[in-house]
């Protein structure tokens, strides 16, 4: 079998040799019937994007000066209670804190630690709130520059398996897996992963995706720390950790659900085409990647099966919207759907948008326009077409980090 090093395909990006393609230009080609051979690619950045809960930040920063209180037994960070420690930082006026992206504010529910990292990392002021162990509150306001030290750590992400759900009970189920609750009788489906980009879905097995590898996560160089928690051969995901001062908040923020905030992140991985083997498990495409349909409310008991091709072929990755169709009404629907709060006063700002598909599946006077597709099953022996009404993952954002990725690698920023 042919073999190549990472020390000879480092070389050919020094040299400016290297054939370099996203996962985007890559599936391309051999939808079209074009892949380039073994032999005419060195490297294929994958990436995914999407709602990942194992999401967590490790913070200091300074809330007062020192001496005025002995250390923190609670801390706020615009309502979202981070955990205090484990250093105490006895009486220095600092504290340490472990965030998660899963963690609800006391005062709103839909507003939790994706929804703060953003605000940060856009530069937003954000009020703290520390009962102390001597039983004393301190109040402050901080912005990223406060903050000494920021670290996100993934316990699991950039799954390769997803399970795509539907409500075929009458009632509307609440669940972290749907942006709202999910309305019954088979009404819509949603659905996480961004298919044949996706990292581990293009490296079965963990052929060249290892402990230690150099990421990107929310822009921001980083390592993969090793297999995540819950992952297994057949469900793979992975632990992965960078700055958080160094992230791009365009790819990393809060997603509503019907259970409360969430957290989205991208992440990007190059594969290195060291073997042949490498090279065939790339040639995977959306058609060929099963997508099991399950009850949202028993999850574990597939219902049907489809595949990405019918999740993301030929549909469109944002909304448009037409101002002239909205009706102004007295409390907007889409607004009040939109996971990640792009669209306010009846303005859609489209770098906050997921893609999601949520408003134009939702506005009751289609005022967005947006073909998220439907798909054909056969649940309890009858064929029902059901829509794609909420995507929890974003290619767009995916394919964007990915690009940042080949073109770092080829500006010889990023070193395999």
């Amino acid at each position: 079998m042919t073999k190549r090093t990472i020390s000879q395909i480092n070389e050919k990006i020094e040299k400016g040799e290297a054939n370099i393609y996203t996962a985007e230009e890559f599936k391309k080609l051999i939808k079209a019937g074009d892949a380039p051979k073994f032999d005419e690619v060195d490297v294929v950045t994958c990436a995914t994007c999407g709602v990942m809960s194992g999401t967590a930040a490790i913070l200091n920063f300074i809330v007062s000066p020192p001496g005025e209180f002995i250390r923190a037994s609670e801390v706020y960070l615009n309502g979202v209670p981070a955990y205090a420690g484990p250093c105490p930082n006895e009486w220095l006026g600092s504290v340490d804190v472990i965030l998660h992206g899963t963690s609800h504010s006391i005062n709103d529910e839909s507003y939790g630690g994706g929804f703060l990292l953003k605000d940060l990392l856009e530069g937003k002021a954000v009020d703290v709130k520390v009962e102390s162990a001597d039983g004393k509150t301190i109040e402050n306001t901080i912005t990223l520059k406060d903050i000494t030290r920021g670290q996100i750590i993934g316990a699991r992400m950039a799954f390769k398996n997803y399970t795509a759900f539907t409500n075929p009970n009458t009632e509307p189920v609440k669940s972290i897996f749907a942006a709202t609750p999910l309305e019954g009788n088979l009404r819509g489906l949603t659905f996480s992963g961004c298919g044949d980009l996706n990292p581990l879905q293009n490296d079965i097995p963990h052929n060249a995706i290892k402990e230690g590898c150099r990421v990107l996560i929310n822009g921001a160089e980083g390592y993969i720390l090793g297999d995540g928690t819950r992952s297994s051969p057949e469900k793979p995901n992975l632990m992965l950790s960078a700055d958080l001062m160094k992230m791009d908040p365009y790819y990393i923020g809060g997603f509503k659900t019907g259970q409360g905030g969430e957290i989205y992140d991208t992440v990007a991985i190059p594969i290195p085409v060291l073997t042949e083997e490498i090279y065939s498990n790339l040639l995977i495409t959306d058609d060929m990647i099963d997508l099991p349909v399950a009850d949202i409310k028993g999850r574990h008991l597939p219902l049907d099966n489809t595949n990405y091709a019918e999740m993301w072929d030929g549909h469109d990755l944002r909304p448009k919207y037409s101002e002239d169709k909205c009706s102004k009404c007295h409390e907007c629907t889409a607004q009040k759907v939109c996971p990640t709060n792009a669209f306010k006063n009846k303005r859609l700002d489209i770098t906050h948008c997921f893609g999601c598909g949520m408003c134009a599946s939702y506005c009751e006077n289609d005022a967005f326009i947006m073909n998220t597709g439907s798909v054909d099953l056969t649940i309890n022996n009858e064929n029902v077409n059901i829509p794609i009404i909420c995507r929890q993952s974003d290619r767009l954002r995916a394919n964007k980090l990915s690009l940042k990725l080949k073109q770092l690698i080829e500006n010889g920023e990023f070193e395999l």
